[in-house]
């Protein structure tokens, strides 16, 4: 077994071999490790995503909880990318996303053309699906209840600290009809502490990204695409996500602004009701 740093997804495996061990043998840590002849600390680094286990630990522990040679295989292709640099992942996977963002210490997030997924109301993440077309219909309930599941994070007493950065132009998106629009501007006219306006005119070369920081791990970057979802660990890609968000910082509305703009699109002036730009709640 080699010690290495854990990574998003190596967290997101230590964890379902958590679950494996708790749900198909009833057993603690130390008991399972009682069992394997291991260390306790070699399970404890493993379900932690901080330790490579070989494939002879991964055969130790799958068969311990019951698990056949198939289920070993499919785990193992899964296993051998736990711990690399970059990480691709079929937008279905939601389970490692959940993970990261639900463990994270920070969050911070930009968004060009849609309002931020931890903000959104149920009504225009359902629009959104449908706008785009690669999710089936009778999924999309499913995929909006799972969005706002994850919503739960910013409910809690120890929340992580977010900061998302939202370019005026996703405001200008007409997702759904006026009653869904006027919703949202007001949930995130609720949300406004925690958002930074990015006027409409400043131009940002990047379609968007998330970086996850921790307490005790390396921060992942996260990019979200119609194919596919990339985490990223790599130091450098870390250093050009942090430069995008001083960038940001310099140029985005501050706090207050970005909540008296945002209250411009829930009470525009009535002459704007009919034009580009704020729109009648």
């Amino acid at each position: 077994m080699k010690t290495t740093t854990s990574t998003a997804y190596s967290r997101d495996l230590g964890d379902e071999l958590r679950r494996l061990r708790e749900t198909c043998t009833g057993m603690g840590g130390r008991a399972l490790a009682v069992n394997l002849g291991w260390d306790p600390s070699k399970v404890s680094n493993i379900e932690h995503g901080k330790a490579r286990a070989s494939e002879i630990d991964l055969v130790q522990i799958l068969t311990a909880c019951g698990k056949d040679i198939e289920y070993f295989e499919n785990f193992r292709e899964r296993y051998k990318y736990a711990f690399e640099e970059y990480v691709l992942q079929v937008p279905d996977n939601l389970r490692t996303l959940a993970m990261a963002e639900s463990t994270a210490k920070t969050i911070t997030s930009y968004d060009m053309r849609t309002v931020p997924g931890l903000v959104q109301t149920p009504e225009y993440a359902d629009s959104l699906y449908r706008l785009g077309g690669f999710v089936a219909e009778e999924r999309i309930p499913m995929a909006v209840q799972l969005r706002m599941d994850r919503q739960a994070i910013m409910r809690r007493h120890d929340r992580p600290t977010c900061l998302f950065y939202v370019h005026e132009l996703a405001l200008q998106q007409q997702v759904g009809d006026d009653q869904i629009m006027a919703a949202q501007y007001k949930r995130l006219l609720v949300k406004a502490f925690v958002l930074r306006i990015v006027p409409e005119h400043v131009v940002i070369p990047s379609s968007g990204c998330v970086l996850w920081e921790y307490e005790k791990a390396m921060p992942v970057a996260f990019s979200e695409t119609d194919l596919a979802n990339v985490f990223v660990q790599d130091p450098g890609a870390i250093a050009r996500t942090r430069l995008l968000f001083n960038h940001l910082d310099e140029v985005a509305l501050d706090a207050e602004q970005s909540r008296r703009k945002l209250a411009e699109y829930v009470s525009p002036p009535r002459e704007e009701n009919h034009g580009r730009g704020p729109r009648l709640a």
